[in-house]
């Protein structure tokens, strides 16, 4: 999904989206890292994970347009690209492969997410 440097900078600890607002967009990094963080107990937060450069993030409102699940904020110095639903299906129209490898990507993501939830059962 690369497409050129038009992404907007962000500075180390900027928040991108925040957990809870709504969403009608996803992003993708140009350069540099994010985190993906939700708020636990007591107002902690939890890293769940580090999304680096050719990757994207904000998918899910594509798609539902529901409230965001997590924060993302840079890690350093981050730049990202920011497709609305027109933009993603313009360009899925253009290469067709586009929409399986997000499938794909999302489809690892909620593997490793399960993974990670009977981890922590175990760990109780």
């Amino acid at each position: 999904m690369a497409i050129g440097d038009l992404g907007k900078v962000y500075q180390d600890g900027e928040e991108i989206i925040c957990e809870g607002e709504q969403g009608n967009c996803m992003f993708v990094i140009q350069a540099g890292e994010v985190e993906v963080i939700i708020a636990g107990e007591g107002g902690q937060e939890i890293r769940l994970a580090v999304r680096r450069e050719g990757e994207f993030f904000g998918e899910m409102a594509i798609f539902d347009r529901d409230v965001r699940s997590a924060t993302v904020r840079a890690l350093g110095e981050a730049r990202v690209l920011t497709v609305d639903k027109k933009n993603f299906m313009r360009r899925v129209h253009e290469d067709p492969s586009l929409a399986f490898r997000l499938v794909e990507t999302m489809s690892r993501r909620i593997r490793e997410l399960g993974e990670e939830v009977a981890r922590l059962q175990k760990a109780e």
